[in-house]
């Protein structure tokens, strides 16, 4: 089967086409593969009126909801490139963002248009917004619409162009193929054994990469179906769970934090009976952390890691418990892995290196960026991911930072979620993110910033004592910054160099 998402979705129409796909729970939209394919069609003929063509960017600016999934894979569907833009973007970015993609024409929720509006008047080419309702049933009357032929969808066609979050400059444009986008959503599949009986409920906003390719790809790839919400919510979480009998949830290691601190113990328990495991990816989830909410809940967290760069996942644990490691983003899927050192050559297990990976996911490059091109993707396919890790004797991998978020002390690489780790053990602990300081002595020097669990309070010394039991004085951090929260990306990732402005 050609890997496109066109093939995917007529496949899936011409098989099970009455099968759900999609559950919308706020409206109780439910959306069959004969339904999807049929909107992605209508769509194209829509597109063909307005005289967009074969690779021209749409931009999509919206919460989750029926026509938000919609747009996102009809665009696909049809030959064009699928441009979901963050919501969370400041107005001087979200232009920059514009701009710099080349969006023929955007869609805009009907709440969002004052915010986009207010950044299209910073643009000098303003791009033209067609405002709609993402629960909205329909987006057009097919009566009003030509017909048209559809554009013709090759593996290696452009699908997908998401762009990073910018924590350390402009954002970059990454484009993704079709063989990329479904390559994700078969990885997936393959790593968690995912059927078409599996549903999944997505907690993710849309505009990331691990919504769009786990929640919205990975059940197209399997024939299953998706729970897809506005947004996440702690209250309704687990009622979720159980009146849409979920096999699977996907969420960030943020919101397995709230799950922890905001579920009440008393509260009615749903049955959960039909779920088999949690997905975590996005960041780091630390091992206590992970450990708790398996004892409170009773079901495991899968931790996993990959890159918009990727199209999400590259490393997976097993499903079978006692292949899983805490504090392991596991083995590759699909795709090939090493940890690079001088050169890129592969350095010996437990030597920490560059994480390295290769295969059928791995980007095209950066959007008008040749240089970062270069920079990130060798010439014979090996991508370099940033991130620095070893690899243990039984072949599995261990992040333990970004190389740009290396705290240099004195001469000594310190990795800030080593500390991190720590801090999360500490029972009055919700979020915990250490950054590197100037100091004139060391030259960098170590600050916590904390977020306390609500009704649980703890000091700077109480912290500092835990922290010197557990790491040692040269290690423990001599700031320590008490939040109400942790500035993050829309996929829960805390944006530490945001923690220096604060």
């Amino acid at each position: 089967m050609p890997r496109s998402i066109r093939a995917l979705i007529d496949r899936r129409a011409a098989e099970t086409p009455e099968k759900t796909y999609l559950i919308a729970p706020e409206t109780g939209l439910a959306l069959s593969y004969r339904e999807l394919q049929r909107a992605s069609r209508l769509l194209g003929r829509y597109f063909a009126m307005r005289g967009l063509r074969r690779d021209d960017k749409v931009a999509i600016y919206a919460h989750n909801g029926t026509q938000t999934a919609l747009l996102f894979l009809g665009t696909m569907y049809n030959g064009l490139v699928s441009t979901p833009l963050n919501l969370l973007s400041q107005k001087s970015q979200l232009a920059w963002v514009l701009e710099h993609s080349d969006a023929k024409l955007a869609f805009v929720a009907r709440d969002c248009e004052e915010a986009f509006a207010a950044a299209v008047s910073l643009m000098r080419n303003p791009v033209e917004a067609v405002v709609f309702d993402p629960d909205a049933e329909s987006l057009f009357v097919e009566d009003a619409l030509p017909e048209t032929s559809p554009n013709a969808v090759a593996e290696e066609d452009h699908a997908l162009l998401m762009y990073t979050s910018g924590t350390t400059g402009q954002p970059k444009g990454v484009v993704l193929t079709h063989r990329n986008v479904v390559s994700g959503g078969l990885f997936t599949a393959e790593a968690h054994a995912l059927g078409a009986d599996d549903r999944v409920l997505c907690s993710l906003p849309l505009y990331h990469i691990n919504a769009q390719i786990v929640t919205a790809v990975g059940p197209l790839a399997c024939g299953g179906s998706v729970v897809m919400p506005h947004r996440f919510s702690a209250s309704n979480f687990w009622e979720l769970l159980e009146r849409h009998r979920c096999t699977w949830f996907n969420v960030v290691p943020t919101i397995i934090s709230y799950l922890l601190s905001r579920t009440d113990p008393a509260a009615r328990k749903p049955d959960l009976s039909r779920v088999r495991f949690g997905r975590s990816a996005s960041a780091p989830l630390p091992p206590g952390l992970h450990r708790e909410f398996e004892n409170k809940f009773g079901f495991a967290v899968i931790e996993t890691f990959g890159m918009t760069e990727t199209c999400a996942p590259c490393f997976s644990n097993p499903l079978d418990p006692g292949k899983r490691k805490y504090g392991s983003v596991g083995k590759p899927v699909g795709n090939i892995a090493k940890v690079g050192g001088p050169g890129g050559r592969s350095v010996s297990a437990g030597v920490v290196g560059e994480l390295m990976v290769k295969g059928d996911n791995v980007m095209r490059g950066y959007y008008r960026n040749p240089e970062a091109t270069a920079q990130a993707l060798e010439q014979d396919g090996w991508m370099h991911t940033g991130d620095l890790g070893y690899m243990d004797a039984d072949g599995c991998y261990f992040v333990t930072g970004r190389a740009k978020e290396l705290i240099i002390k004195g001469g000594e690489n310190i990795a800030p979620r080593e500390i991190d780790d720590v801090l999360y053990r500490h029972p009055a602990v919700l979020e915990a993110a250490v950054v590197g300081i100037p100091d004139a002595h060391y030259g960098q020097e170590i600050m916590a910033c904390v977020v306390l669990k609500p009704g649980i309070a703890a000091d700077e010394a109480g912290l500092r004592a835990f922290c010197e039991s557990e790491l040692g004085r040269y290690k423990t951090p001599k700031v320590f910054r008490f939040l109400g929260e942790l500035p993050k990306g829309p996929s829960g990732k805390v944006q530490r160099l945001k923690l220096l402005e604060a």
